[in-house]
């Protein structure tokens, strides 16, 4: 465990998480909503610091990213742990359970790291990296100090004083934009649209940025939407990547496959506004 970097303490004992926009007041003894990150004697510690439940050399492409560092390979790892709890969520396993994680320290892994020739450096994933905030931040330094480049695949739901302190370190962003409707947020998610419109707004400029969209029939995918969409990033960047990503039943949610003609279709409407549109997961 580590003390974490972002909380204040309130009254009798209890104190308030400030890393993302939940700001969980936890008593003593508590966890937050993302169920790592707990009071004990009045500090806010981090549960999965070093503890990583998942790690491969993964493809630049899988992130994904496609126009940052081609046909590059990077050392992804993830621990585990989330703020959000998506009933669709596609990787439940880390997000949503505890899995039984192996302790790696960073000189571990800034090894392991260099190990192959074609490896640009590290990326955060698997589960959403803000919950492990404390082990990026540090390992970020770490790899960035050692001539790297750091990753992080994130729902983009964290404070904007936690992020900009990441921004001199991460060279690269993918942000899972769910929905441009906060109600899908609340329902389905646990969460809310505005902060990850401000993170995404506050990537650009200061680091590569690629956003995907998970999209599921019914749920987020209507013209109106879509057009909201587009339309609000164009206005950012045209220019930003955009992957539009098939869902398959996962976690809690039992509804059919995306229909391939809802990506195409979500595509046609796509490249009225953006440059680069990718259809995944198919």
């Amino acid at each position: 465990m580590k003390e974490a970097m972002y909380y204040q303490i309130e009254r009798e004992g209890a104190v308030r998480c400030s890393l993302c926009p939940h700001r969980c007041l936890i008593e003593p003894g508590g966890i937050g909503r993302c169920q790592v990150r707990q009071n004990i004697d009045g500090k806010l510690m981090s549960l999965n610091y070093g503890q990583i439940s998942g790690i491969a050399f993964d493809p630049i492409e899988k992130k994904p990213l496609v126009a940052f560092e081609p046909r590059a390979y990077i050392l992804s790892l993830g621990s585990y742990g989330c703020n959000f709890r998506c009933d669709f969520c596609q990787n439940w396993q880390l997000a949503q359970k505890t899995p039984k994680p192996q302790v790696a320290s960073i000189e571990q892994l800034t090894t392991l790291m260099k190990t192959r020739e074609d490896n640009i450096g590290m990326a955060y994933t698997y589960n959403e990296p803000t919950v492990f905030y404390e082990f990026m931040f540090d390992l970020a330094k770490a790899v960035h100090g050692q001539g790297y480049k750091n990753v992080m695949v994130t729902n983009g739901y964290i404070n904007l004083e936690p992020l900009k302190a990441l921004l001199p370190y991460i060279d690269a962003f993918n942000v899972d934009l769910k929905s441009f409707e906060n109600e899908f947020y609340e329902k389905l998610c646990g969460g809310g649209l505005t902060p990850v419109m401000e993170a995404i707004k506050t990537i650009h400029g200061h680091a590569h940025l690629e956003i995907t969209v998970l999209l599921i029939d019914g749920q987020n995918t209507s013209d109106h939407e879509l057009e909201a969409l587009f339309q609000w990033i164009a206005a950012i960047d045209n220019n930003i990547p955009v992957h539009l990503t098939r869902y398959f039943p996962a976690n809690r949610m039992a509804l059919a496959p995306t229909k391939l003609n809802t990506l195409l279709r979500a595509k046609e409407i796509g490249i009225r506004y953006l440059n680069y549109v990718y259809l995944g997961n198919i």
